[in-house]
């Protein structure tokens, strides 16, 4: 017998008797343990013991175990060698002994049974077709490996026996029948004989030989069946007297295909059972005669009659020696036959498998509950509509996506079913076929918010073209659509062992359907965490049979719940659900009663998380063991964020209690004041927590929606949505089964982190709401709870100090007695590293305290390890960047875990394995070091759930680096991290690590965030610059170029960097790199000019330095200015500076040109006075002077236009500011490199550098008579104005804002007083809109002076560009006639229509450019509409700006709610409009025949239906503004 091709593990007793022999064990020992039944599994734990008790002598005891022993590590070299060899990894991947899942052989791979093991991959082995079965759906896959041929084990179990048939299914069908025939007799005459059932095998391999091995499935191809049936008519003649007993035995032969999906041919196994039933063969012994082909007489003959036998895998004849003994042995045969005949019937009528275990055990990964931690992917087809009412159990699943090949199933099945209790978002696969990225992808299909449900195979209600398709269209069409969107969410999306696929068989199983399994089988890297409900066994064997080209039976069956009926699977699963007792929550209502929210309307509003009046009372708590709820407490007190769970525990005495810190009686305060209807002031209010990271403010904005969720409709903004979603949502919660809206309760929001933009746009969409629905303005509808991060807090309260409260780490007295308190009895509860944050927070995060914490715990640190340097990165990560974490996932590939978690994924794959996940978690905690795990909290996000880990805290984090630069500073740290191939390769959660990273190195801090500066670059390139060496930040961002593709961002910090050190020729290198990547990029541009500006600038105050300057000393110079100013004017043509508020790149021409003006003033040729003329003349005419003629001959172009393209980029920077307001968005602060005074008053700026630009070019003829006015020219008029502040409208009505109005209109007097007497003939277009905004602004100024002129006189001058067809105005003229020309009466009475012709035909003009408001920032309104006549019509908004007392904060508070318009003061001075609404727009009457477009400055504002209104009327360069829209009554 050849048992040394196999392994030992599957010896049975005759290849262990073989072996026996072959060593030398004497043959009585031999039959002793062969009647023992000694197999190969037992043979490897004999003991000496055993072999004593059965009379072995100790020589043979010692040969028997030596001999064992030796084939023991035979065996193990041999499977050492199957193995594929891992190649020797080099550099960073070596170190961390990466090893990856395919790389691991699976228990699904047989061994080889080639005696070449080393060369050959293992086959994955098969099992056999279950005993005498009619399964139709039963196939083969090729090249599998069935268990070795054996002989008789017991009399039921068939023995097995293999022939190929490789040559013989090539004869003519005759001789093939005749084979087959004798194989087939000769086989079932010895399992007659033996009383043993069998199988004989035709198309499998019967001995290894050529490249086959030992039981491999080749299969025979088959032409015609017939000829395999009509063989056993030779029965007749192979058993002459005994043929009906022969016919009884030997069943018809079942042909059964073989799965190749690399060949288009069918190849089959056939296979004949033997079944020798002891009715029909008791006491006879059976011979036969076996068919031959006598090739010479061209017939057939038959051997002589014999009698056969299984002696093992062989079937032998009975010799004349034999024969006695083994009729004698008939008798004990039938006897145990019946027996065993009569068990079997007992053990199928009693075993039955427990396949309600089973089902929990792989949906829960071996949980006792299903909670939310696990996702579930469900793969279906049609479901019945009995089915449909057994499937209450997947209203209560976290189903993250359904894979649904139901065409119709929208319009009655599956999901339109889960509609009832869910909302769903309806996708094809093409959805999924994305070019962005995943981020973006997961947003745009709002795949966490929602049940994503993919039709695989279209929908027949759906009009956008999805038809279902047939099979063979599917395949072509959508089945590599559907390998995306597997590949997509199973690499990219949801995290590994985070999800289950649960496949429904609920009707004819479909080509298609088996796909998607064997996608995820690839994707998944087998079977783990897929789940196969069947309650059809015959879908199921039919699923079975194309499923195993994948995935072997035996594993599919391991895998599968058959037969249970899904009422059962219903029962089963809702009784381990976790939140499975309601179907419906409840809300509070105005009459202190309660009303339902279906989950439905609930996700409907996905922008919100509902905190309902029984949040987390669906909690089925019986079902979680104690040890559960202990871990949920201890998350909260290791540091992580507090969820519902946890106030809903405490205040059910299963956790300990929530401290509240004082902080929460002061927000409660707030509350109660403003529940108060008296005090009521606004319908939307705010009020804010800024707290210091980990000083408890989110857990105290927290338990004031859990502890109000009765008293009000409370929920938590998401912030991914858009403002103005989460507004209507906010209404929709608001209004939800409210019969009076002038009744509801007000909803508490709660928005975490969010930035000020963010806040504003919310509260504006709120307040127009609460408009539009006419509710009145006392009201209390919502109320803003805005929880921030601050490192200052108390500085943050200062802005608005009535409705904002602190959280710092310092506790108050009574604080101090409760937290240590709570500390002593956790300790006493939890392990110490469970507890430190708790405790760290007890002690007030005190420095000494946070310092001899982190020394204590890296006295004994070994700093080499990976574990310390995992917690190097995260402490560098968590020490610059807010919400930064690191994947767990990324950890494990970081500490070489691959090899190992492997394993326990393969151990995980049997059901009975329930533990393997916890030790899978067990062993990430175990690899972590001592100081790992107190340093690490993990966290899993509500969201995702996708596990992290980061630093317990911020301060813990900053004290490690701190501590550690004696071994490693954060420079080296950093540039580990960044040349770190394994974690920058690892694909999953690759978006959010490069991202935390990539911040490292450009995001900097800022005061609006609640930071304690603003930074010019990121806290880390400060830190190394500043705290270690310049060149190692230089060599840093060079490293973070490489590593993020050359990213133009990180080339712009380093650019900037290098700028700052002066070191400009390889900042000019690098700025250019950013602009080589974005070479259209506005802020690349402009960081491209402030290196030629910072240049320019040195070279300037070096030259200036020289006692004598030389035109040729100063041509580099002027060099590097032109190049600067030429940079930056690329910036301004950029598409995208058109959506920016306010562009840097103006500010940038004005200071180098006006610097570069002064320096060439400075020139020897051109220092005297007699010279600056002479150089007035060189930039303003053709002239040029000889000194200069050659060496700045290259200049001489740029140089004359100076004048004009400073004044244009002057006019543009005004024009900006006149339109837009003072904005910028979160990206812009990011990127640009304003000067502190450019961002926080640029209109200062405006009004100081027009001065400097004047006085530049302001050349007094005449000294002695400077101060008449008629002996300027024109230029030195202008300039002369410039230098005053009356240059363009923006300088002009900045004036304004000075806090002493005398002060205000003796400036402006000045300005008027340089005009000409003529004006309509000495002023040019530019001049006279200046001297008209002028009049205006001295009338809001100085009401009664001398200077102002009528508005007739005014209007009269104004006439002049109402003639003016043919040019095109500026903006500024068209804003000037909608002020002048506005009818002072009442709408529409004005008998002449020249008046509402100039206003309509000005405003007109100025719409064009109100649609790009929104893109770029908000209308600036200059002026309001009085009551006045005459120029005090005209209201300046500083003028209202006065009335509004308080701080900044308050003051724009008043503003966005709207309060200002109820003052008093404002309104007796200001005038209301009537207008009214068509078809969603406003409009104002401004004669019989004409009416004027206004815009409302918050479109949500306006009613929805056309009613007559009044609001007040506001004067822009967008056109006329209306603030406080009211219904007319």
């Amino acid at each position: 017998m050849n048992y040394s091709s196999i392994p030992c593990s599957v010896w049975n007793e005759h290849h262990v008797s073989s072996w026996l022999k072959a060593i030398g064990i004497k043959p009585e020992h031999t039959e002793k343990l062969e009647k023992e039944e000694v197999t190969g599994p037992v043979l490897l734990h004999v003991k000496k013991s055993y072999l004593k008790d059965l009379g072995f002598g100790g020589g043979q005891i010692q040969l028997l175990l030596c001999k064992r022993d030796e084939l023991l590590s035979q065996d193990k070299l041999k499977t050492n060698k199957r193995k594929p060899c891992f190649e020797e990894e080099h550099g960073e991947e070596a170190k961390h002994e990466i090893v990856s899942s395919s790389e691991v052989i699976s228990p699904e791979q047989n061994v080889s049974t080639s005696d070449n093991l080393e060369s050959t991959v293992c086959l994955p082995q098969s099992r056999f077709r279950k005993f005498y079965d009619n399964d139709e759906h039963f196939s083969y896959k090729k090249h599998a490996i069935l268990p070795p041929e054996t002989g008789i084990d017991n009399l039921i179990t068939p023995c097995h026996e293999y022939k190929s048939l490789e040559i013989a299914c090539k004869l003519e069908p005759r001789k093939l029948k005749i084979k087959f025939a004798s194989e087939v007799i000769r086989f079932a005459c010895a399992c007659m004989n033996m009383r043993a059932n069998g199988t004989i095998h035709f198309g499998v391999m019967d001995k290894a030989k050529t490249s086959y091995k030992h039981g491999e499935i080749i299969g025979i191809p088959i032409k015609d069946k017939d000829v395999f049936q009509d063989a056993l008519d030779y029965i007749e003649n192979g058993f002459p007297t005994q043929h009906s007993d022969a016919r009884r035995c030997i069943k018809p032969p079942k042909f059964i295909p073989v799965i190749d999906k690399d060949s288009q041919s069918q190849n089959w196994i056939v296979e004949v059972d033997v079944v020798p039933m002891v009715n029909v063969v008791r006491g006879k012994l059976y011979s036969a005669r076996i068919p031959k082909f006598n090739e010479k007489a061209n017939k057939v003959e038959y051997e002589q009659k014999a009698y056969y036998q299984r002696v093992g895998p062989n079937t032998p004849r009975v010799t004349d020696d034999e024969l006695v003994s083994f009729v004698q042995a008939l008798e004990d045969l039938d006897q145990k036959r019946e027996l065993e005949e009569n068990n079997q019937n007992q053990i199928l009528a009693h075993v039955k498998e427990d396949l309600g275990r089973k089902l929990l055990v792989l949906l829960t990964h071996g949980k006792k509950y299903m909670d939310n931690t696990l996702r579930y992917i469900i793969v279906s087809n049609r479901f019945d509509q009995e089915n449909l009412q057994n499937i209450k159990f997947l209203a209560h699943m976290n189903i993250f996506c359904v894979f649904d090949y139901d065409p119709d199933s929208k319009l009655s099945g599956l999901c339109h079913n889960y509609q009832e209790h869910h909302a769903v978002n309806l996708h094809f696969l093409r959805d999924y076929d994305h070019r962005e990225n995943t981020a973006d992808l997961v947003e745009k299909l709002q795949l966490y918010d929602r049940t994503s449900w993919i039709f695989c195979n279209g929908r027949n209600d759906y009009i956008g073209g999805e038809r279902p398709c047939d099979e063979k269209t599917w395949i072509k069409n959508k089945k590599k659509l559907l390998k995306r969107a597997i590949s997509e969410i199973c690499n990219e999306i949801l995290p590994k062992r985070s999800f289950v696929v649960v496949f429904f068989l609920t009707s004819d199983i479909e080509q298609p359907l088996v796909d998607t399994f064997h996608e995820f089988y690839a994707e998944m890297s087998g079977h783990e965490d897929i789940v196969i409900i069947s309650e059809s066994r015959e879908n199921y064997k039919k699923w079975s049979s194309l499923a195993q080209v994948s995935c072997s039976m035996d594993v599919l069956e391991q895998i599968s719940i058959v037969g249970m009926p899904m009422s059962h699977v219903d029962a089963t699963i809702q009784s381990i659900q976790l939140n499975s007792l309601q179907a419906t929550r409840r809300l509070p209502v105005s009459n202190n009663g309660v009303c339902f929210i279906k989950p439905v309307d609930e996700e409907h509003m996905n922008s919100l998380e509902v905190v309902s009046v029984d949040q987390c009372d669906e909690t089925n708590v019986n079902v979680m063991e104690q040890e559960q709820i202990q871990k949920t407490e201890q998350y909260f007190f290791q540091g992580g964020k507090i969820d519902w769970i946890h106030l809903w525990m405490a205040d059910r005495n299963k956790f300990g209690e929530v401290i509240k810190r004082d902080a929460y009686a002061e927000i409660n305060k707030m509350l109660e004041d403003l529940e108060r209807a008296n005090s009521l002031k606004r319908s939307i209010e705010n009020i804010n927590i800024y707290h210091q990271p980990g000083s408890g403010g989110s857990t105290v904005a927290r338990q004031i929606l859990w502890n109000w969720r009765g008293k009000m409709r409370c929920a938590v903004v998401r912030q991914s949505s858009q403002a103005a979603t989460v507004c209507e949502h906010a209404v929709q919660l608001w209004k939800y089964e409210e019969v009076d809206k002038n009744a509801c309760l007000p909803v508490l929001l709660l928005l975490e982190d969010c930035n000020a933009d963010y806040q504003d746009d919310l509260r504006r969409e709120l307040s127009n709401a609460v408009t539009t629905m006419k509710i009145s303005p006392s009201k209390l509808c919502f109320i803003i709870l805005c929880c921030k991060r601050s490192l200052d807090p108390e500085r943050m309260c200062k802005a608005l100090p009535l409705r904002t409260v602190g959280v710092t780490h310092k506790l108050s007295p009574a604080e101090k007695t409760l937290f240590s308190k709570k500390a002593e009895s956790l300790k006493l509860k939890f392990e110490p590293e469970f507890i430190v944050t708790f405790v760290l927070m007890s002690e007030e995060f005190e420095p000494s305290y946070v310092k001899h914490f982190v020394e204590n715990l890296l006295k004994e640190i070994d700093h080499s390890s990976l574990q310390t340097q995992l917690i190097k990165f995260v402490a560098l990560l968590n020490s610059h960047i807010e919400n930064s974490y690191l994947s767990v996932s990324h950890c494990e590939a970081f500490l070489g875990l691959g090899i190992h978690l492997d394993k326990l994924d393969e151990m995980a794959k049997r059901p009975e394995s329930e533990w393997a996940d916890d030790v899978r978690h067990q062993t990430f905690e175990n690899s972590l070091s001592e100081q790992a795990r107190f340093f690490f909290i993990q966290l899993k996000s509500s969201e995702t759930h996708i596990s992290s880990v980061r630093i317990i805290h911020n301060l813990i984090a900053k004290e490690i680096l701190e501590q550690l630069p004696n071994n490693q500073s954060q420079s080296e740290i950093a540039m580990s991290l960044l040349k770190d191939k394994v974690l920058f390769d690892h694909r999953f959660g690759r978006d959010d690590f490069r991202k935390f990273v990539r911040d490292l190195f450009i995001k900097r801090t800022k005061k609006s965030k609640g930071d304690p500066n603003n930074s010019w670059f990121s806290p880390l390139i400060e830190h190394v610059r500043e705290k270690e060496d310049l060149e190692k930040a230089i060599d840093l961002l060079k490293a973070a170029y490489t590593r993020f593709d050359e990213d133009a961002f990180v080339a712009q910090q380093l650019a900037r960097l290098l700028y700052e050190q002066k070191s400009f020729e390889e900042a000019e290198i690098w700025a250019k790199s950013a602009k080589s990547r974005l070479p259209r990029h506005t802020y690349i541009l402009d960081t491209l000019g402030q290196v030629y500006k910072k240049w320019f600038y040195g070279k300037h105050d070096a030259i200036c330095k020289k006692g004598s300057i030389q035109p040729e000393d100063v041509t580099d110079i002027i060099d590097t200015a032109l190049k600067g100013i030429t940079t930056f004017r690329e910036s301004e043509k950029c598409p995208q500076s058109q959506t920016v508020c306010l562009n840097n790149s103006y500010f940038g021409e004005v200071d180098i040109g006006c610097r570069l003006l002064e320096l060439l003033s400075n020139v020897d040729i051109f220092a005297t006075k007699e010279g600056n003329r002479e150089l007035m003349d060189y930039l303003l005419t053709d002239y040029i002077p000889k000194e200069v003629q050659k060496p700045w001959q290259k200049f001489h172009g740029l140089l004359k236009g100076m004048k004009n393209s400073i004044r244009n980029a002057l006019e543009c920077i005004s024009e900006d500011l006149a339109r837009f307001q003072n904005f910028s968005s979160e990206e812009e602060e990011e990127l640009d490199e304003g000067e502190p005074e450019t961002v926080n008053n640029p209109r200062k700026w405006l009004l100081r550098k027009s001065a400097v630009y004047a006085k530049l070019f302001f050349v007094d003829t005449k000294e002695d008579q400077a101060s008449a006015t008629d002996t300027f020219s024109p230029l030195m008029r202008q300039m002369k104005t410039f230098q005053l502040g009356g240059g363009n409208v923006t300088t002009i009505l900045y004036l304004l804002s000075d806090n002493s109005k005398q002060r205000a209109g003796a400036k402006l007097e000045e300005i008027i007083s340089l005009f000409p007497a003529n004006l309509k003939k000495d002023l040019d277009q530019m001049e006279l809109i200046n001297f008209i905004f002028c009049q205006i602004a001295l009338s809001c100024a100085s009401p009664g002076s001398g200077k102002l002129l009528t508005i007739e006189e005014l209007q009269d001058l104004s006439r002049r560009f109402c003639s003016e067809k043919r040019t095109a105005l500026p903006d500024t003229a068209y804003l000037l006639l909608s002020l002048l020309f506005w009818p002072e009466d009442s709408v529409g009475k004005d008998p002449s229509n020249t008046r509402s012709d100039v206003v309509t035909n000005a405003i007109k003009s100025l719409h064009r450019y109100s649609d790009s408001a929104s893109r770029k920032g908000r209308i600036f309104t200059h002026f309001l509409l009085g009551k006045a006549r005459g120029l005090n019509k005209i209201v300046h908004k500083t003028t209202i700006e006065k009335f509004c007392k308080g701080t900044l904060s308050e003051r724009r508070l008043k503003w966005q709610g709207g309060e200002v318009w109820t003052n008093p003061e404002v309104v007796k001075v200001l005038k209301r409009v009537t207008g009214y609404t068509d078809n969603g727009n406003l409009f104002v009457r401004v004669s019989d025949q004409s009416n004027i477009r206004v815009i409302p400055l918050f479109y949500a504002s306006l009613p929805n239906s056309n009613e007559n209104v009044t609001f007040y009327l506001g004067f822009s360069l967008h056109g006329v503004v209306a603030f406080d829209i009211k219904v007319a009554e």
